[in-house]
């Protein structure tokens, strides 16, 4: 986190009662969001994704993250410190496109907050695939040293 939301690989979003998961193709990773109205905790076990806490607010998830590893960091070569928070807002803006507005406050790392969006679009044919290092690389070094990745879905490769 915040990283892991920005893969270019497949995401599965699971809505069950009190949780959404986020199931990413990529590294076989798996994000919880707690939506069962529990409060985030005040001395969480540090984790790389985090401890994610959200709510509804009408048709967007709102979402607070904390207690992140000491050896995750905001961008690559950017580390944090335990005071950093991530504020997510989650929203159909159709039933095919998701926006992401994602704000990271560290008040000891960053002078102000930091804000992006993206969007994701959903593609009804893809599956995740079993992503495993060795048997389903999409990356790829070219002979020139370019490095590269396939986003064909994987019927289609």
């Amino acid at each position: 986190m915040p990283g892991i939301m920005g893969q270019p690989y497949p995401m599965e979003f699971l809505l069950t009662p009190g949780q959404v998961t986020i199931l990413i193709e990529a590294y076989n990773q798996i994000r919880h969001i707690y939506t069962d109205g529990r409060k985030l905790p005040p001395d969480p076990d540090p984790t790389f994704h985090g401890t994610s806490v959200g709510r509804w607010e009408g048709d967007t998830l709102v979402v607070d993250t904390v207690g992140f590893s000491p050896i995750t960091q905001i961008a690559s070569g950017v580390p944090h410190s335990d005071r950093m928070r991530i504020a997510e807002r989650f929203r159909l803006t159709d039933p095919d496109t998701m926006s992401i507005e994602t704000t990271i406050i560290d008040p000891e790392a960053l002078t102000t907050p930091f804000t992006s969006s993206r969007t994701l679009k959903r593609h009804r044919n893809w599956t995740l695939a079993e992503y495993i290092c060795e048997e389903n690389n999409r990356n790829s070094v070219d002979q020139a040293g370019k490095s590269g990745i396939n986003l064909a879905p994987p019927k289609q490769r």
